[in-house]
Formats: C-alpha cells, structure tokens, sequence
C-alpha cells in the first residue's frame, strides 16, 4: 500500500480553493434559483393586488419584475418561469376553489390554468428583444387571457388583470375598450416600468443614453395614464331614462357550505321572511317603497312551478312587498334542469324567465362524466344531473325598466354582460350564491366584477347574493350600499337609468381581437429574427 502524505503547508493552500469552489456552487446555485424565486413572488405580488385588499397599484411591479425575469431569456426558459409566475399567482387567488371539496380540484384547476400563463411567459421571452417590447409582451398577456377565458370546458376568466383594478386609476378605460384594453394598459405600464428602471441604471452604470429606447418606455407608461384620464367623461351616474328604486334582498342560508342545498326550505324561508320584514318597513314608512325587488340565485332551489308549496310562499312574499320580485330557482322542464331567474308578478305569478347560459364546469355540469367517475364517485354523486344551457340574453322588463341579468358565473365572461346591455338593459343585476365558499375572497373577487361591468358598460348594477356580500354599485363603479356576510339584510336605493352606450359595449370583442392580432405580429416578428439569426451563423 502506498500512502501519499501531503505536507501542512500544501493542506493550508488546497482548502480555501475547496471552500471557494464551495462557495461557488453555492452561488451558482442561488443565481439559478433567483429567476424562478423571482418569478413566483412576482406572481404573488400579482395576487395581492386583488381585491379584498385595494392595492391594486402593485400590478405594476409584478409584471415589472415579470418581465425583468423573462428579458433576453429562450422561449424554453419563459414557459417554465410564465408556469411559476401562474402558480404564484393563481394558487392563492383561487384557493377558496378547494373550500368544501378539498384541495384536489383547486391544485387541478390552477396546474391546467397555470399552462396559460407559461404560453404567455415563453412568448414574452420570444418577444424580448424586439424593440418596443413592452407593447408586444402586453398584447401577449391579453392574448392569454383571452384563450383562457374560452378554454377548456367554454373557459375560466377568474383572474383577468381588469378584475383587480377597480379602485384603481386605470378604471375608465374599461369604458372605452371593456377588460382587453383595460389590462392591457395594466400590464403595459408594468413592463414599461422595468425598461424604465433598466435603462436608468444602465445610463447611471456606463454614460449610455439610449434616447430612443428611453422614449419609448416612457411613453409606455405615460400613455395608458393619460388614456385613462382622457377617458374619465366617458363614466357618468347621470340618469338618461329617470330613475328607479330596487330593493336587495339576502335572505343568508341556515350554515355555510355544500350542505346548505338540504336546507333549501329554509333557504326559501329566510327569503322570504326578509322580504316581508322589508314590506313592514316600507308600511311603517322607515323604508322607501322599491319599484321591484331581486332576489339571488339558488333563492328558492325547489322548483316553484312544480311544488305548490315554494309557490305559495313565494307568493305570499311577493303579495306582501306588493311589487315583482326577480327569483333565482333551480326548475325542471322538458327533463332539463335549469338555474332559472322568474319574474313574480304579486298579481299574477310568473311572467317571465331567463335560464342562465354560462353555467359552471364541476358545479352545474360535470365534463368528461364517465372518465371522471371512474377516477373519484365523488365529483357524480356531487353533481347527479347536469345543468342545462339557456340561449337567450336575460332582460326583464319591470315597470317599464329593463333590468339585465348576469347570473353569478356569468358576471365574468364579456360577452354576458354586454348582450344585456345591447338588448336593451338600462340597469344590469348579478344575483349570485356564494354560500358554498363561506367566508373566502372569493365573494371580494366576484363583487369587483360586477364594479367593473359598472363602468365598461356605464350602467347601476345589483348584486343579491344568498349570504354576502351583496352591494348596490353606480355606473361609476362606486359601491353605494353593501351587507355584511352570513346576515339576513335588505338594501333599497334609487338607481339611475341609462341608455347609451360606450365605446366597450359597442365595440365588444373587436378591442380584443385588435390586441391578439398584435400579440400574433410580435410573436411572428420575434421568430423570423430568430430564424434569420440561426441562418446568418449557420453561414
């Protein structure tokens, strides 16, 4: 055996190369974890600037950090760093998914929703080296939104950056393009930000002005600023056609959560009972007397036209306020079920329905049932019959009012809202059952929709809601009056009435489609430069 023997000395100068090799791998190490670090906290700062809270200014920083991270980066690097920007954000904004079912529908739905982001991640890499990249990389995020608002299963809109915007600077370009143009100037000035940043640094670190970059990022964030000043005139409360009193009932259910559906009497009951307490307010002359009264979804989940029963107390509420009352049931008819809004006459009963259109994938219907019940019994003994569609925009005309209806889910696709409008809604109602998901965000998230149809489409929304929170919101966006959560409660106010139209609801999705031709010109542009640059090497 030979023993090779290494002197003191020797030893004393080999250790600090190991402990320096060490420590380079240690920092070889955090250099690669900072950009996926990074990458997931932008997307949490995305998160915290929904609502409830109102920090709605931090989308800029989360994308500037966004695109900080994606700049100069392969498209490979930029789907798996857009995937770890749409864990950070969308895990904990769709938590309350998982309330009462679980954490396995929520990981499923934000693993498949995720997907969209990281397409958009790899295009913004694509992208980065264009100039004017900002306008390009924003046009991308849109384009994600707007697949994912379409796909799969008729897509899932929860999280479009114009949802966290409504107490924000930015809110009347909804307005003049709907949620397209508004996140777009969102996300616009948050990547504009970074360039900003860069270019100031850079200029501080080697005298380099680039004038013309520097311009452009300016004007990126500039522009959308200025647009949304300029477009101020276009949000007014101002009553076109008079006005109208509406009454908000939430009757609140028995206990919280899935099982709330075996206390559906009750549910009934409470709605009920909180609309004669209304009559006896407005009897006693403590309450103005509503021209009609909205009930929320799922308010009376026993079929009215087949039990005699939910009939006669539903009549006997609607006696007793003296005026039509909008009721959210759940019907049958022709082996269909339906989530249903009925108009109740107090003279005459029902007069007229609108089924609701958009309904809720693994709530209201179940895709793939067979693949899925044979994966967990659970999800078909959930939703035993699925829900059928309706087909036709939901107007009710009250008095003479035309009152558009959104029901709950449908409050978040733009093309539901704006049909009301466009047929004739001079006042759009959301009533809504959140019950399911107890005391989560997710009531916060769906009540700044309905803020934000407000002012695309210039018209007084209503939200009744089961359990909270329900809310009575001008044209503005402003909200007026609100309950508390899991209290029986009423609101009454008089609402302008509005005609006209803004430039979002008479141009619908053309704004969109503008903004996706963009994002298509950008991404084409980045990938023929790509190939010129491989093809010039390869020479």
């Amino acid at each position: 055996m030979t023993v090779t023997a290494t002197s003191v000395g020797e030893s004393d100068r080999l250790e600090p190369r190991a402990a320096s090799a060490s420590r380079g791998a240690r920092l070889a190490w955090l250099a690669r974890l900072t950009p996926s670090a990074a990458a997931v906290l932008s997307g949490v700062l995305l998160y915290v600037s929904f609502p409830p809270r109102t920090l709605w200014w931090l989308a800029l920083p989360a994308f500037a950090v966004f695109g900080g991270v994606l700049r100069g980066r392969s498209w490979k690097a930029g789907l798996g760093l857009g995937y770890l920007f749409g864990l950070g954000f969308l895990l904990p904004l769709l938590v309350w998914t998982g309330v009462e079912v679980g954490p396995g529908p929520w990981l499923a739905l934000v693993a498949v929703e995720a997907v969209f982001v990281a397409l958009v991640g790899a295009g913004v890499a694509a992208v980065s080296r264009l100039p004017a990249r900002p306008v390009w990389a924003a046009a991308l995020w849109i384009a994600g939104e707007a697949a994912r608002a379409r796909a799969p299963f008729n897509g899932f809109p929860w999280g479009k950056t114009a949802f966290g915007q409504a107490d924000g600077v930015f809110l009347p370009l909804a307005a003049l393009g709907g949620t397209p143009v508004l996140g777009f100037a969102v996300v616009l000035c948050g990547f504009a930000l970074y360039e900003v940043v860069r270019l100031a640094l850079r200029a501080r670190r080697t005298r380099d002005v680039r004038r013309g970059a520097a311009a452009a990022a300016l004007l990126g964030l500039a522009v959308p600023v200025v647009a949304a000043v300029a477009a101020r005139p276009l949000v007014s409360d101002a009553a076109e056609d008079g006005t109208v009193t509406v009454a908000v009932v939430q009757g609140n259910v028995p206990r919280a959560g899935l099982d709330f559906n075996a206390q559906r009497r009750a549910v009934l009951d409470h709605h009920a009972r909180e609309t004669e307490r209304l009559a006896a307010a407005v009897r006693a002359g403590t309450v103005a007397r509503p021209d009609f009264v909205l009930w929320p979804e799922n308010s009376s989940d026993i079929d009215p036209f087949a039990n005699a029963d939910a009939r006669a107390v539903i009549d006997g509420a609607a006696r007793s306020i003296g005026v039509p009352i909008s009721v959210g049931g759940v019907v049958e008819k022709d082996g269909r079920l339906l989530n249903e809004q009925i108009l109740w006459d107090p003279a005459d009963g029902p007069v007229d329905t609108y089924d609701k259109r958009q309904i809720q994938p693994f709530g209201e219907y179940l895709p793939l049932r067979s693949l899925i019940g044979a994966i967990n019994g659970t999800w078909t003994s959930m939703v035993r019959q699925d829900f059928s569609r309706g087909s036709e925009p939901g107007v009710f005309t009250v008095g003479g009012t035309r009152v558009g209806l959104a029901t709950c889910y449908e409050a978040a696709f733009d093309w539901a809202v704006r049909d009301t409008v466009t047929d004739g809604a001079q006042m759009i109602s959301v009533p809504s059952n959140n019950a399911t998901f107890g005391r989560s965000e997710m009531t916060h998230q769906q009540l700044a929709m309905s803020r934000i149809r407000a002012v695309e489409h210039s018209r007084a929304v209503t939200v009744p809601v089961t359990s909270g929170v329900s809310a009575v919101i001008m044209p503005d966006g402003t909200i007026t009056q609100r309950t508390g959560m899991f209290v029986a409660d009423s609101l009454v106010q008089e609402v302008p009435l509005r005609s006209s139209q803004t430039p979002a609801t008479r141009l619908g999705i053309l704004p969109e489609i503008a903004l996706v031709l963009v994002a298509a010109g950008g991404l084409g542009w980045a990938i023929g430069a790509g190939v010129r640059g491989r093809r010039a090497g390869d020479v």
